[in-house]
């Protein structure tokens, strides 16, 4: 379980990372949002089920070491508190996934890379987030 969700994390947060370095600055200059909805096509096929991964593992995994729900929203220990910022982000994950599938990328048009460009970087800094809080669980510091 461990291994795959770290996989999807890869896949999850490596994505962004490229979308966000190696595709949104271009976007922003030219103002052409073809390229981003072009990378965005192509990683959704394994982003979108890495993402499930990494929320099925992750689930599985916090139920393995909290196995009482009411821990999971417990600040007693970083253990705690890490699962509860995970879970944190994971709402923030998925409102931001939601607003850009259904709002947000169906309406733009070429030269208003802006509020993609915010959504694009709150999706990256959440999952870069997923990655720390992952890590603190995995060697106790948070």
């Amino acid at each position: 379980m461990l291994l795959g969700h770290i996989l999807g994390a890869t896949i999850w947060t490596g994505g962004h990372l490229v979308l966000s370095i190696g595709y949104l600055p271009g976007a922003l200059r030219t103002g052409r949002i073809e390229p981003l909805r072009d990378f965005e096509h192509r990683f959704e096929k394994i982003g979108i089920p890495a993402l499930i991964l990494q929320v099925a593992t992750g689930l599985w995994l916090a139920y393995r070491y909290l196995p009482s729900l009411d821990l999971w929203f417990s600040f007693q220990s970083s253990l705690q508190a890490n699962v509860t910022g995970k879970l944190i982000l994971l709402g923030l994950t998925l409102l931001l996934a939601l607003h850009a599938r259904l709002r947000l990328v169906p309406r733009m048009e070429s030269g208003q890379v802006g509020w993609l460009a915010v959504h694009i970087l709150c999706i990256t800094v959440t999952s870069v987030g997923f990655v720390l809080l992952g890590v603190g669980i995995r060697t106790g510091w948070s």
